[in-house]
């Protein structure tokens, strides 16, 4: 599980940095990653109580600017060795103070802390947030603190606070015991109860300290405070302590019946803390921010299914239509009349065969010279060229693309919120557009060719079924011949102009075409609605799935991955069962 949220972290702060542009939006994703940024230091606070039981208390001091957070500190302590400053923001790192635990006891803190340094209290520096310090403090009585590693936290709700945020919630996700310090005017402030609410899961046992107070206004404060609590969380309302204001600014020395307030709620907090119930609080907080944080990963996944829905549905428009203008169009047709053609070629006599088709070669070269150039000036220069079928492939191709950009608008219509997938699916398909379009091109040509083999087999198979019927084959092979005898003497009277190509062979084709079906019967049909029903699952396959479908079904690995999350649900699913394990809790994966 940590894995996951450590990767889910780095994928939010990649897409905030390079895509995010609505501030709104900017906003919702910097919650989230706080969020994850507390998961990520609460899993690990987990994991090294289950290796260190001995390891030393861990108190976080925390709250807004200007509340004597530093001055609380050195009263606990009774030690002014933290950093105290009348200007807001002074403290921007987390400071360690150990008090009665030694170094030995806080070495795992280096690993938890990840890429923050450890450094002496010293040298921190303004310019660099990602340290922090560990500082001895020899624990001096009176103090109503047990032996434990007590943090200065910086503030969370300055206007620089976003720079050192990362340091204060990690601090927070591995504290046992909570500090709350507030002052009169900040107890109520929207920042300090956004960060009570967040931490609510985590169940940690929570001490205020209200500082700054005066005399006549102290138990409205505390009244006020009381409701405040009520109203955004549901436990207990925790220990409260008041300290007056006082004239030097800051506390020096504990008034009697605070100081006992506070070590009864410090002994109270370190017996509420129960490190055997982490695992249900990590699932508690993980469940409750759980379905936002997955929120634009659900999105990615959803608009690439719509994608590949889109694709599909244009794959089904294009084969209806090409079965409607093609397969089935009574003119545009000419795959089966090609099979015909070749059988005409197999209806001719041996012997005679290979004379008749030099002759036919000499006669009709003019014809197709003039069919050559036309070819030539038209930029092609292969058959395929001029297949009705091959221009109305392409023509379908070309309405395929323009029905998913159509598609692609409706969605960025439909949503604009969500609209940054598909306007940038909507460029990389621009991109592509001609690329695509050349691909199946030449894909079509490939297919028209290897189709051949399809249309030569159904002559071969109907030439076999009249071997049969001797009378029929020699009645068309006569007729066969006849007619190729009379279309030579023909040209040769009139200059050799191909009339064979032009008008005998269309003429023959239907002739032969009738005689075929009066002595075949059904069979003639049965064969055409095979070579149809091959020849639409061969474009299906090839062209509108393979050519097609496949190369711009991976066009959104062409996005900015920087831009995107690329979480898989397998993974998703993977963390989602880890979550709902009970037995032994969340493992760390």
């Amino acid at each position: 599980m940590l894995d996951f949220i450590q990767s889910l972290k780095s994928r939010y702060l990649s897409i905030i940095t390079y895509q995010i542009s609505d501030e709104k939006q900017v906003t919702i994703y910097q919650q989230r990653i706080e969020q994850l940024i507390l998961a990520e230091s609460f899993l690990k606070k987990g994991a090294v109580g289950s290796t260190h039981s001995e390891r030393a208390l861990q108190i976080a001091v925390i709250g807004p600017t200007q509340v004597g957070k530093s001055s609380i500190v050195n009263l606990l302590l009774n030690n002014p060795i933290a950093g105290v400053s009348a200007l807001a923001g002074y403290t921007v790192h987390p400071q360690g103070f150990m008090a009665g635990v030694s170094i030995q006891d806080c070495q795992w803190l280096e690993r938890h802390f990840g890429d923050f340094r450890r450094v002496d209290m010293t040298s921190l520096s303004t310019q660099d947030y990602y340290a922090y310090s560990l500082t001895s403090s020899e624990k001096k009585l009176p103090t109503p603190l047990p032996e434990c590693l007590l943090w200065d936290l910086p503030d969370f709700d300055s206007i620089d606070a976003a720079g050192y945020r990362e340091g204060v919630l990690t601090t927070i996700g591995l504290a046992d015991i909570i500090v709350l310090v507030l002052s009169k005017e900040k107890y109520a402030d929207q920042s300090v109860w956004e960060m009570m609410t967040l931490l609510e899961p985590l169940n940690l046992p929570t001490i205020i300290f209200v500082n700054k107070l005066v005399s006549d206004s102290q138990q409205l404060v505390l009244s006020s405070l009381n409701d405040k609590w009520r109203q955004t969380r549901k436990d207990a309302v925790p220990t409260i302590i008041p300290l007056n204001y006082q004239s030097s600014g800051h506390l020096t020395d504990w008034p009697q019946a605070e100081f006992e307030a506070a070590s009864r709620a410090f002994k109270e907090a370190s017996v509420q803390r129960k490190p055997s119930e982490q695992s249900s609080y990590e699932r508690a907080y993980l469940s409750q921010h759980w379905d936002g944080w997955l929120a634009p990963i659900r999105e990615e996944e959803a608009a690439i299914k719509v994608w590949s829905q889109l694709l599909d549905s244009a794959v089904k428009e294009a084969l209806t239509q090409y079965e409607r203008d093609y397969l089935e169009h009574p003119h545009h047709y000419e795959t089966f009349q090609n099979a015909l053609l070749e059988l005409l070629t197999l209806l001719e006599i041996p012997g005679l065969a290979k004379i008749l088709s030099k002759i036919r070669r000499v006669l009709t070269w003019p014809v197709r010279q003039i069919f050559r150039i036309g070819r030539l000036g038209k930029g092609g220069g292969d058959v395929a060229d001029v297949s009705q079928e091959i221009n109305l492939l392409n023509q379908k191709a070309e309405h395929f693309l323009i029905q998913v950009s159509e598609k692609i608008i409706d969605q960025i219509d439909d949503e604009p919120e969500k609209a940054q997938w598909w306007k940038e699916m909507n460029a990389i398909m621009r991109s592509n557009r001609q690329t695509i379009l050349a691909a199946f091109g030449q894909a079509a040509l490939v297919y028209h060719d290897d189709f051949q083999g399809e249309v030569d087999e159904i002559a071969q198979r109907l030439y076999r079924k009249l071997q049969d019927q001797p009378a029929v084959l020699n009645s068309l092979r006569a007729t066969r011949l006849t007619t190729d005898s009379a279309a030579i003497a023909l040209a040769i009277k009139t200059g050799g102009i191909g009339l064979q190509d032009l008008i005998i062979t269309p003429l023959m084709l239907s002739v032969t075409s009738l005689l075929a079906e009066s002595a075949l019967g059904s069979y003639i049909g049965r064969l055409e609605m095979e070579l149809k029903q091959k020849q639409l699952a061969t474009v299906k396959q090839q062209l509108f799935l393979e050519a097609m479908k496949v190369p711009m079904a991976k066009l959104p690995e062409q996005m900015e991955q920087s831009k995107r999350f690329n979480v898989s649900l397998d993974r998703v699913e993977q963390a989602e069962q880890q979550l709902k394990e009970k037995k032994h809790g969340l493992r760390l994966f």
